[in-house]
């Protein structure tokens, strides 16, 4: 095996992992939403200001310049990647099922295909847009069926699966947007200053809540939950996803997506934290066969 293709195994690895954790990490969010204990902004605070010490951390003694216009460029990937799409997603995970959280979720491949048409050129063919109807059809019947269901544990709310959708959104454009910067540094020099960023960013806006949360009612379930949450899913995971974004295109970063409705689903059902119809299956369909056919179109290269 070449070094190339040595490397573009362990981007494929990385980007497979860090959707792994993604799985794990919805259900751990709405664990920790439900025990109303730590709101959106303080956990999304916990998150940036953990792990921008851990990514200096791992810097003493690498260092890298950087220059002062891409400063500029990190800080807009920092608010499109980690402020707004992590905001979107910890503001729905309250109101919205793990699986359906996941599902609608899987729309990132679409959305960073039309974000590759508009950067890189990429065709928009009659198989795309197919594949575009199809996804929306199956989103809109997971919508009927579970904003408008009265089932009692399956039940999410339209604002939660509209915040999802732009979740998708964001790391769809952040994927497609900040490749060139991503790749120009290190993995680990990126993710510094990114974190960096949204800490600054996120701490004077929550400091008078991150003062005021009841530390003394943390159970060691909800402290293990918020540790594993700023350890797993944000350091180690933005760690592969961004190592994974040096090695593969976009698209195919993207795709890995899939692997987290799987994850979540399985977890959720395990702790009776969702239930499995065949609506939520059909929907589920639609959506991974649209995702599945805007991906096979094929483009020029």
């Amino acid at each position: 095996m070449t070094p190339v293709q040595n490397k573009s195994l362990l981007g494929h690895l990385a980007g497979f992992c860090c959707y792994l954790i993604f799985g794990f990490n919805i259900v751990a969010c709405r664990e920790i939403s439900i025990s109303s204990l730590v709101p959106p902004l303080s956990l999304f605070c916990f998150r940036s200001l953990g792990a921008a010490i851990l990514f200096w951390l791992v810097s003493i003694g690498k260092r890298e310049k950087v220059e002062s216009k891409d400063l500029i460029k990190i800080f807009g990937a920092s608010m499109l990647g980690l402020f707004l799409t992590q905001m979107s997603f910890l503001v729905a995970i309250k109101m919205t099922t793990p699986m359906d959280t996941a599902v609608v979720a899987s729309l990132t491949p679409i959305f960073t295909m039309f974000v590759a048409a508009i950067f890189i050129k990429e065709p928009i063919t009659v198989k795309k847009v197919a594949g575009v109807v199809l996804s929306f059809c199956g989103v809109l019947y997971l919508i009927y069926n579970s904003v408008f269901a009265s089932n009692g544990v399956a039940s999410s709310s339209l604002l939660g699966i509209f915040l999802i959708v732009l979740n998708a959104l964001f790391f769809s454009l952040y994927l497609g947007i900040f490749r060139p910067v991503i790749v120009k540094y290190s993995v680990v020099t990126f993710m510094k200053w990114m974190f960096t960023f949204s800490a600054l960013i996120a701490l004077p806006l929550d400091s008078i809540e991150l003062f005021s949360l009841s530390y003394s009612d943390f159970s060691w379930k909800i402290i293990l939950l918020v540790s594993g949450v700023v350890f797993f899913a944000t350091f180690v995971a933005y760690l592969l996803v961004s190592y994974a974004q040096k090695q593969l295109r976009p698209t195919l970063v993207s795709m890995y997506s899939y692997v987290q409705p799987i994850v979540a689903s399985c977890l959720s059902i395990y702790l009776g934290m969702d239930v499995l119809t065949w609506k939520k299956v059909v929907a589920a369909l639609l959506v991974f066969v649209g995702v599945a056919i805007v991906n096979r179109s094929k483009s020029r290269e």
